[in-house]
């Protein structure tokens, strides 16, 4: 696939905070990502429509509800169940550091915690999504 990643970015369930998800949306917009916001109060059904449709190559999911072990795992699951779990899902918020192994362990390709700098995210993206088959 050429041209820019494409990533989705989400704010799942009923947590209306969506400061920290417009941030990273800009820093991944300036990297040159194309960022498709898709707003608060979303449903990973819809979150996973979204990322279908637009042909995303990674999902971020910003969660400070603290539901985020539900939410990941409704994601990483409704990804496999309709064959896009090559669509790589990361997040971050308000995430205790015990829950981070359970998550990566369920398909989570990276979290990040409060006072991860927008430049290491885009970093991390960068090198990260859309690698080559086997790499």
């Amino acid at each position: 696939m050429t041209g820019p990643i494409r990533v989705v970015v989400a704010k799942p369930g009923l947590d209306g905070h969506d400061r920290g998800a417009k941030v990273i949306a800009r820093a991944l917009r300036d990297a040159g990502m194309e960022v498709i916001y898709t707003g608060l109060h979303q449903t990973p059904e819809q979150i996973v429509a979204t990322a279908i449709q637009e042909d995303a190559d990674a999902i971020g999911l910003s969660i400070l509800s603290g539901a985020h072990n539900t939410l990941f795992a409704k994601v990483i699951a409704l990804l496999k169940e309709r064959d896009a779990a090559d669509i790589k899902v990361f997040g971050g918020g308000i995430i205790p550091e015990e829950d981070i192994p359970p998550l990566k362990e369920l398909g989570v390709a990276e979290i990040f915690t409060p006072g991860a700098t927008t430049s290491a995210i885009v970093a991390w993206v960068n090198a990260n999504i859309r690698q080559p088959a086997g790499a």
